[in-house]
């Protein structure tokens, strides 16, 4: 069947993953694709014709997530090596790796103004980070089994996470607890997500369901049964008009929330398709999955300007009065108003001229701070006195270590100024005065590294070590109590149960 002028296309695909693709996400300006994959690298993608692609090495194992700050300066990503890294999204590849998590992590999703990040992991906990200093600032916990993902509102106010324990939670970031609950006795959720006015949320369940839950009045609004496998994934519009799902059964589907229906049918992809997301304006939308692809379509939905979309989401308060489903979706144009039937569209047969990309790569290494990196940057300061005030400086050296080289100013020289976080340096340092000091002081002679003790690098290294195992420890006994105080709670409703028993039969 071919497709009309109006329906989405598949505008080009990129190859150079070896293997599953987990994770996609668009740059906030639209030029470039972050992918995540099973092969345990990130790959940075650029829409310019001809362009190189990036491959970023440093995680160890799959690469589960990955996502763009909102300014666009930072990429996260996930992996079940159990750490989150912080990418500078560049040639050079600067990153930052986060310790805290105690089983592999699920999801990362930045806070709407970029200050915060929430993690998911198999440890059974969402944990919340600050950005400007690349610090853990604190868990939630009340999932009884693996969090599949955790999805900041689109104001901050709230944290939506979905688990295999069967419920879907919502979190208040201002108490730090758990303000409601949705459970499913079928199946669980894999992906969960609120749409653009924060005042819904979306869930891919691995019961071949797509439901869309009203947060206000606590009510299933819509329950999609499309699919002929479990749902992996789904992305809104930022009109909230369309919900775009990604299956096992090898499609992706997209949803018209207005009136109820299922629209388009997309194939493409060999095997499950793991992952989709659409474009910050929504004019371009992608897809991964079991095949190493990642296809790019062109969709005919209304563009909106991202900006708008989230300063006006920004605004917006929780507790409305209850809602219509046409005040929770308002209308818009909306061009296949005439359209009764559903289309199935195949780019292997509609599709003639495809740009294809197989782009050449570039690797580039990111090496493990924690082995590798601290006795390199204790032996490359000619006057070991001014390696403490950093290392003390730092907020949390255990959670957060920085592969980064800084280099502090000799006398006479300019100071910049030094951030945990080396893309939130002030403007008024040049990249190539530093890219300069950088090389200068990675070419020290040895007779600057005699200047510091030995004693002193193994005690600085002892120490880290240490404080690496004591953020183990306290993660593992949060966990613990949590699961304490869930016992407790469940003993206490048995004996009030029991004691009602008693007291009717009495």
């Amino acid at each position: 069947m071919a497709s009309a002028p109006e329906d989405p296309v598949l505008q080009r695909y990129f190859k150079g993953h070896k293997a599953a693709i987990t994770s996609v996400d668009f740059s906030p300006d639209g030029k470039q694709l972050a992918t995540g994959s099973w092969d345990t690298f990130l790959m940075l993608w650029s829409f310019k014709p001809q362009a190189r692609a990036f491959r970023y090495v440093g995680h160890k194992d799959v690469v589960t997530s990955v996502q763009f700050s909102p300014l666009g300066n930072l990429l996260a990503s996930a992996s079940r090596d159990r750490t989150v890294r912080l990418w500078i999204p560049d040639k050079r590849g600067k990153s930052s790796e986060f310790k805290a998590h105690t089983a592999p992590v699920r999801s990362v999703d930045f806070s709407a103004d970029g200050q915060f990040l929430a993690t998911a992991s198999e440890d059974k906990s969402i944990k919340v980070w600050n950005m400007y200093r690349q610090r853990f600032l604190y868990s939630l916990y009340r999932h009884t089994h693996w969090v599949r993902c955790a999805k900041f509102s689109p104001d901050g106010r709230l944290i939506v996470s979905c688990s295999e324990d069967k419920t879907i939670k919502i979190w208040d970031t201002t108490n730090k607890q758990c303000v409601n609950n949705f459970s499913d006795f079928v199946g669980f959720a894999n992906f969960v997500d609120f749409n653009p006015s924060g005042t819904c949320i979306a869930s891919a369940g691995s019961d071949h369901t797509v439901k869309i839950w009203d947060i206000r009045v606590n009510k299933l609004l819509q329950h999609y049964q499309v699919h002929s496998g479990g749902v992996n994934c789904v992305s809104f519009h930022p009109s909230g008009n369309y919900l775009i799902t990604a299956s096992s059964d090898g499609t992706l589907k997209i949803l018209d929330l207005l009136e109820g229906r299922l629209i388009y049918t997309l194939q493409g992809h060999t095997g499950p398709v793991f992952t989709v997301t659409f474009s910050k304006g929504g004019e371009l939308f992608t897809s991964g999955g079991a095949d190493a692809q990642v296809l790019l379509w062109r969709t005919n939905f209304d563009e909106l300007n991202c900006k708008d979309v989230i300063k006006r989401n920004l605004k917006r308060l929780h507790f409305d009065s209850p809602p219509h489903l046409l005040d929770i979706y308002p209308r818009t144009p909306h061009p296949q108003e005439g359209k009764i039937e559903t289309v199935e569209i195949n780019p292997k047969l509609d599709v003639i001229d495809l740009q294809t990309s197989t782009p050449p790569v570039v690797d580039i290494l990111s090496f493990d701070s924690t082995t590798d990196q601290q006795p390199f940057l204790l032996k490359s300061f000619r006057n070991w006195e001014r390696i403490l005030p950093v290392l003390w400086s730092c907020d949390s050296p255990t959670w957060t270590t920085e592969t980064t080289v800084r280099t502090l100013p000799d006398k006479g020289e300019e100071v910049c100024g030094y951030f945990l976080n080396p893309s939130l340096m002030s403007s008024e340092c040049s990249p190539t005065t530093l890219k300069k000091k950088t090389e200068e002081m990675s070419y020290l002679p040895s007779e600057s590294q005699r200047n510091i003790p030995l004693a002193v690098t193994d005690a600085l290294e002892h120490i880290m070590e240490q404080l690496n195992v004591l953020t183990q420890t306290v993660s593992i006994l949060e966990q613990r109590l949590t699961l304490t105080e869930d016992k407790l709670k469940d003993c206490l409703e048995n004996e009030q149960r029991l004691f009602n028993a008693i007291q009717q039969k009495s």
